[in-house]
């Protein structure tokens, strides 16, 4: 009787991860078995004739400077992910303390990240104008002549796109923040401001250690998601002013879908797998160090 239960219950649990599961096979395993077959042959979206030519690609692909250059890239904009997830928590405990509007400013700050991303785009490509932006009007008018090209310059756009970015993801990772904030006990809280702690001294000594494991989710996310990014770019500079934009993620579209190269971007998109598994277990490995259960 026991037994027929357990294999009602197993069925019943099959039943219910079988539609993800099957998700999960026809978008993502196949197509990436088929993505590793890719890469070790020429293939091309128009060319009909395909051949086996084992290391080649991973050959051009070592010897390939738009490839350092997209890595180089990737890693600058990489550096987005910690800034906004320290604004985030700044933002978050201000935001869990007794205010007015309190949940309207939460909705504010985490409305950029529902927003389409296309509009967001169009936006910060009208804020960044190196003439009639804004955000160069201000600059001039407090006494900088020469403000920064931002998206127009080689030296500038990456870190305007980092600057975007950051202000993307800042409501998202507030609002994972307050989610913790709130299970930080008050009574641990209140016994600190007892003890003579400072706001600063709490806030550090605390309230940082008792969220890091949120800390360590945002970090995991956020860099994967980010890595994997080129909406955003491709919408903005399309990987320019000469390249300076072009990360890793846009440069498998572009040879994918821009040049056809079907084989070669595969190739790419497999040593992008590896730069994220090698950050992913980097950051585990890390965290056994300052996160806190």
């Amino acid at each position: 009787m026991h037994n027929n239960w357990m294999r009602r219950q197993r069925l019943l649990g099959y039943v219910f991860i079988g539609p993800n599961m099957l998700g999960v096979l026809l978008f993502f395993l196949i197509p990436a078995a088929y993505s590793f077959g890719l890469m070790f042959t020429n293939y091309k979206f128009l060319n009909p004739h395909v051949a086996f030519v084992g290391l080649d690609n991973i050959a051009r692909l070592l010897k390939d400077p738009m490839f350092y250059l997209s890595l180089k890239n990737t890693v600058l904009f990489l550096l987005a992910v910690p800034v906004s997830i320290a604004l985030g928590f700044v933002v978050a405990v201000a935001l869990n303390q007794r205010l007015y509007w309190k949940k309207l400013l939460r909705g504010l700050y985490f409305m950029p990240y529902i927003t389409s991303g296309v509009a967001v785009s169009f936006v910060w490509m009208l804020l960044f104008h190196p003439k009639q932006g804004p955000i160069n009007g201000l600059l001039r008018s407090v006494g900088i002549d020469h403000p920064p090209g931002w998206l127009s310059t080689t030296t500038s756009s990456m870190y305007a796109i980092d600057i975007i970015w950051i202000w993307f993801m800042l409501g998202y990772n507030m609002i994972i923040y307050l989610a913790a904030l709130q299970e930080v006990s008050p009574e641990l809280l209140e016994a600190a401001r007892i003890d003579g702690a400072k706001r600063g001294q709490i806030l550090r000594k605390i309230i940082w250690p008792l969220v890091s494991p949120t800390t360590f989710l945002l970090l995991i996310t956020g860099l994967i998601m980010t890595i994997k990014t080129f909406g955003i770019i491709q919408a903005i500079t399309q990987g320019g002013p000469g390249n300076s934009t072009t990360i890793l993620s846009l440069y498998v579209y572009q040879n994918a879908f821009r040049y056809y190269d079907m084989g070669y971007a595969s190739t790419i998109s497999w040593a992008l797998f590896v730069v994220i598994l090698l950050i992913t277990l980097a950051q585990w490995v890390g965290q056994k160090k300052w996160v806190h259960y």
